[in-house]
């Protein structure tokens, strides 16, 4: 037989108790969702010729091009450019939404699948 306010099978713990915690960590971790959307994330490349700016929704807001890196007979390497900095700038959000949910978790590992870091 459990005993009172624990699991059942005999598991100590008091279930109001963690209903709290979970809804506390809950309210925390749309806090710290709605702070990585609002924030904005720049990489650039080509040594800085061409800057690509992410919100933490990782949508893109701004394309910045230098005037020089803009050759009509080499589109491709602008391309490539493009690519490289957008694709840095979305490896920060990745990496700032990490350490936001291991700061939350204290390290437990990210075993919480299914949100949207």
């Amino acid at each position: 037989m459990a005993k009172r306010g624990g699991f059942p099978g005999g598991m100590p713990g008091n279930m109001n108790n963690l209903m709290k915690q979970a809804q506390k960590m809950q309210k925390q971790m749309e806090e710290n969702q709605k702070a990585l959307e609002e924030k904005e994330f720049t990489a650039s490349a080509g040594g800085g010729a061409v800057e690509v700016t992410i919100s933490g929704k990782k949508e893109v807001i701004k394309v910045k091009l230098s005037e020089e890196v803009v050759d009509p007979d080499d589109i491709e390497m602008l391309e490539d450019l493009i690519v490289a900095a957008t694709n840095e700038a979305l490896r920060k959000v990745e990496t700032e939404a990490a350490a936001v949910m291991s700061k939350l978790t204290g390290g437990l590992g990210g075993g919480l699948g299914g949100f949207g870091f």
